[in-house]
C-alpha cells in the first residue's frame, strides 16, 4: 500500500488541519468586528471536509497507521453529523459573540481544534490515538470556556472544567495502562482478542474496566461525576456552552463504543452492571434537580445529565439494536439542544443574557413564531409525541426491554414523567405568563431560518423518523460485524 492510499481515509482531518492553518493566518489580515472572511472560509471548510468525508466512504473497514485509525460506516456518519452540529453553533452564536467581542479568529480556530479532536475520537482503534483525540478536544473546549476573560463567571468554570477535566483524564490513563498490563496491547481489537483468549490477570482487567467507565462517565456528566455540568454550562458564555453540550457528545458516544463496545466486548457482564447504576443515578439526579433551577443553562445541564441516563440505557443492552437507538437517541439530543441554546442567544441582547425562565414569560405575544419552536423543542426533550424526542426514548426503551432489563425501563419512564414537569413549565411561562419585556426581538435572518428549519425537524423527524433511525442501525451493524 502505498503512502498516499494510507492517507486516503484520513483526507478530511489533514484538511481540516491545513485550514485551521489558513484561517489563522487570514485572520491576520482581516480586519473589523465582523469576521466576515474567516467565518465564511470556517464554513467552507465544513462544507469542505464534509465532501471529503463522503467522496472517501467505501464499504469496508479500513485500519491505517498501524491499526490506530479506522475508517468506517459508524464514523463516517458521526464525522459528517459532527460538522453539521458545529456549522450550526456557529450560525446560532454569530451575532450573540460580535455583540460581546468575542467572535475572534482564536474562537473559531479553537472551535476547528475542536471538531478535529471529536474526528481523532470517533475515528481512533488505539487507545493512544482515543486519548489524543480526547485530549485535543478538551483542551480546545477549557480555551475557549476562559475567553470571556473579564467575566469571573467564566474563569471560574473554565478553572473547574479544566481541574476535573484533567482528572478524568487521569483516570482513564490509569484505567487504560491497567488494560494493557493486562492484555499486552493498546490496540482495541487487540484487546478483544486478548481477553477472548484469556488473561492471566483478571483482577487487574476488572479494575481497569472500572476506571475506564469511571473516565468515561465524567467525560459523559454521569452521576457521581457530574459535578462541573451544571457549573460550567452556567459558567460559559452560551456560545460556548452549546459547543459543550453539542458535537462532542457523538464523539463520545463513539468513544464508548470504541472501548467499551468493541475493545471490552468480553466483560459486558461487568460493565453493563456498572453503566445500569449510571443511568439510574443519573436519570434521578438530572430530572429532579432540574425542578429546582430557575437559570435556564443550568436547568439544560441537569437536562443533559438525566439524557445521559437514557442513552446508557441503550448501550447496556448490549445488542445491535439498542447500540443503533443509542446513536439515534445522542444525534436527536444534539438536535434538540442545538435549538434550546439557539433559543436563549436569539432572545439574548447587548448586555443581556435571555438565561433566565422568567426571560421567556409571554414569548408567545413577543413571537408567536419562536414561542411555537421553542414548545417543539421542549416537547421533545419531555419525550411528547410526535415530537422525535419521543421516538428516541421509546427506541431505547424498547431495546432495553427487549434484553429484559424490565426494571430500569420502568424506573426511566418515571423519571421522564418527572422531568416532563420542568420542560412544560417553560411552556407555560411563554404562554399563560405576561411579558416582562416588550423589546423587540431582532434576529439575524440566517439564525431566523435555522431555528425554524430546528424546530420543524423535530416535529418532522418525530412524524417520519425511519430514514434516521435506519442509518444509525446499519451504521453501527456494518461497523462492529465487519471488525
Amino acid at each position: 500500500m502505498s503512502f498516499l492510499s494510507t492517507l486516503y481515509s484520513a483526507y478530511a482531518e489533514i484538511f481540516l488541519l491545513v485550514m485551521v492553518s489558513v484561517i489563522l493566518i487570514a485572520d491576520l489580515f482581516t480586519s473589523g468586528r465582523t469576521k466576515t472572511v474567516t467565518y465564511l472560509l470556517v464554513q467552507l471548510t465544513l462544507l469542505g471536509c464534509s465532501l471529503i468525508t463522503v467522496a472517501t466512504h467505501e464499504n469496508s473497514v479500513a485500519h491505517l497507521f498501524n491499526n490506530m485509525f479506522v475508517d468506517d460506516l459508524m464514523s463516517d456518519v458521526l464525522k459528517l453529523l459532527s460538522y453539521l452540529a458545529v456549522s450550526m453553533m456557529l450560525v446560532y452564536s454569530r451575532s450573540y459573540l460580535l455583540t460581546r467581542g468575542l467572535f475572534s479568529g482564536e474562537f473559531l480556530a479553537l472551535t476547528l481544534f475542536s471538531l478535529l479532536g471529536m474526528m481523532v475520537m470517533i475515528s481512533a482503534s488505539n487507545f493512544i490515538s482515543l486519548y489524543l483525540g480526547l485530549e485535543l478536544l478538551s483542551l480546545s473546549l477549557y480555551a475557549m470556556v476562559a475567553l470571556q476573560r473579564d467575566s469571573a463567571t467564566a474563569t471560574e468554570a473554565a478553572m473547574k472544567y479544566f481541574i476535573l477535566g484533567a482528572l478524568a483524564s487521569g483516570l482513564l490513563l490509569y484505567g487504560m495502562s491497567m488494560l494493557y498490563g493486562a492484555t499486552g496491547t493498546l490496540n482495541v481489537n487487540g484487546i478483544s482478542a486478548a481477553i477472548h483468549h484469556g488473561v492471566p490477570n483478571k483482577a487487574l482487567l476488572v479494575f481497569g474496566l472500572v476506571f475506564i467507565v469511571a473516565g468515561l462517565a465524567f467525560k459523559m456528566g454521569a452521576v457521581p461525576f457530574h459535578m462541573w455540568v451544571p457549573d460550567v454550562y452556567q459558567g460559559a458564555p452560551t456560545a460556548m456552552t452549546m459547543l459543550i453540550g453539542t458535537a462532542p457528545k457523538l464523539a463520545v458516544f463513539a468513544f464508548v463504543m470504541r472501548i467499551l463496545v468493541e475493545g471490552l466486548q468480553p466483560l459486558m457482564i461487568d460493565w453493563s452492571g456498572m453503566l445500569a447504576i449510571l443511568a439510574v443515578l443519573s436519570m434521578a439526579v438530572g430530572n429532579i434537580s432540574a425542578i429546582a433551577q430557575t437559570n435556564l443553562k443550568r436547568m439544560f445541564a441537569y437536562s443533559t445529565i438525566a439524557h445521559m441516563g437514557f442513552l446508557l440505557i441503550g448501550i447496556l443492552s448490549g445488542t445491535i439494536e439498542g447500540y443503533g437507538s443509542a446513536m439515534f437517541y445522542a444525534v436527536i439530543y444534539v438536535l434538540m439542544s442545538l435549538g434550546g441554546f439557539g433559543m436563549i442567544m436569539l432572545l439574548s441582547r447587548e448586555g443581556f443574557e435571555a438565561d433566565n425562565l422568567t426571560d421567556f414569560k409571554g414569548l408567545n405575544q413577543r413571537n408567536p413564531w419562536l414561542a411555537f419552536m421553542m414548545l417543539l423543542l421542549m416537547f421533545s426533550m419531555a419525550g411528547v409525541p410526535p415530537t422525535v424526542g419521543f421516538y428516541a426514548k421509546f427506541s431505547v426503551l424498547n431495546a432495553a426491554v427487549q434484553t429484559g432489563h424490565i426494571p430500569l425501563v420502568i424506573i426511566a419512564v418515571l423519571f421522564s414523567l418527572i422531568g416532563a414537569y420542568y420542560y412544560l413549565r417553560i411552556v407555560k411561562l411563554m404562554y399563560f405568563d405576561a411579558p416582562e419585556s416588550h423589546e423587540r426581538i431582532y434576529m439575524q435572518p440566517d439564525s431566523s431560518l435555522l431555528i425554524s428549519i430546528n424546530g420543524l425537524a423535530v416535529l418532522g423527524l418525530g412524524i417520519l423518523p425511519s430514514t434516521l433511525m435506519s442509518v444509525c442501525a446499519v451504521s453501527v451493524q456494518q461497523s462492529l460485524l465487519l471488525h
